[in-house]
């Protein structure tokens, strides 16, 4: 399978060609590069991966229930970009839609759900066949195998990792400032409030991954609380919030359950029906390669 994170395939591409040619965004701009894109990565990694699966982000997502600050610094910083974001999230659900009914790619859109935890589970559910992961995103090291690889569109090249666990629990011992995640030493609203992040040195990143290495995190000794200091009760509640934040085995078995029932039985659009959908969005400058798609 080829996996594709729709949503930052889109934005990256869509940001990339505003900063250089200053353009409007349109459903026109924005439809033209998220399908030359879905050509690109096609013809680049079908022969070995097979079949793309558009991978959707919901308006939803069940962290942001289980976190209330997960993401909401992206949210403030949208609301004093430049950028239309209200305008540009129409475009890329529209264009969503479009994909869903007239391309034979299964597109996978579930309530509640990142691309991300769709990612997850089918690259985990199928982990038999080789896959490929067209994301930037470096959460999806900790998906790494010898049938999972991951290319970023950001540095065109495979994003590699010798260690995906070890990379897996420095991260969620350093949370995720991108995401609104602090790290274990720090409070919940640290990003969403005039707080500041503790700092969390190496050595106390060392300790611990190195007792993680052989003992479960409840077990851990009372050591590290003197390194950090941070009594245990506090890092370890704090923990856990990031391993359920960040850790793509946390998903919650309902969305997982649901996200292999929407692969199994989603419908898709019929290749015979891509000269009439080029011909209607007047999509003259792909048309020549409509038998790439």
């Amino acid at each position: 399978m080829i996996l594709i994170d729709f949503t930052q395939l889109a934005i990256g591409s869509l940001m990339v060609q505003l900063n250089y040619n200053n353009e409007v965004v349109s459903d026109e701009l924005v439809r033209h590069i998220i399908l030359n894109n879905l050509k690109y990565y096609r013809n680049r990694f079908f022969k070995e991966y097979g079949e793309l699966i558009i991978c959707c982000d919901s308006k939803h997502y069940w962290r942001r229930d289980y976190f209330p600050n997960y993401k909401a610094n992206r949210k403030k910083d949208r609301e004093t970009s430049v950028y239309e974001w209200n305008d540009i999230f129409g475009c890329l659900n529209l264009i969503r839609d479009e994909l869903k009914e007239h391309f034979p790619y299964k597109v996978l859109d579930i309530y509640g759900c990142e691309a991300d935890d769709i990612i997850a589970v089918l690259a985990r559910a199928t982990n038999d066949d080789d896959t490929v992961i067209v994301s930037s995103d470096k959460d999806f090291i900790q998906l790494h195998g010898s049938k999972t690889k991951q290319y970023s569109p950001l540095t065109k090249r495979m994003i590699k990792n010798d260690d995906p666990w070890s990379y897996l629990k420095e991260h969620i011992v350093k949370g995720d400032r991108s995401d609104g995640v602090p790290n274990i030493l720090s409070a919940d609203d640290c990003f969403v409030s005039d707080k500041r992040q503790k700092p969390i040195r190496k050595t106390v990143i060392a300790e611990l991954l190195e007792g993680m290495s052989v003992l479960d995190p409840e077990l851990q000794p009372d050591t590290l609380s003197s390194v950090a200091r941070c009594p245990k009760d506090t890092w370890m509640r704090n923990w856990k919030r990031n391993e359920t934040l960040i850790d793509l085995s946390k998903i919650p078995n309902t969305l997982q359950v649901e996200i292999l029932h929407q692969f199994d039985n989603v419908k898709v659009g019929q290749r015979s029906g891509l000269l009439t959908y080029f011909t209607q969005n007047k999509l003259t400058s792909l048309m020549n390669d409509i038998q790439e798609f």
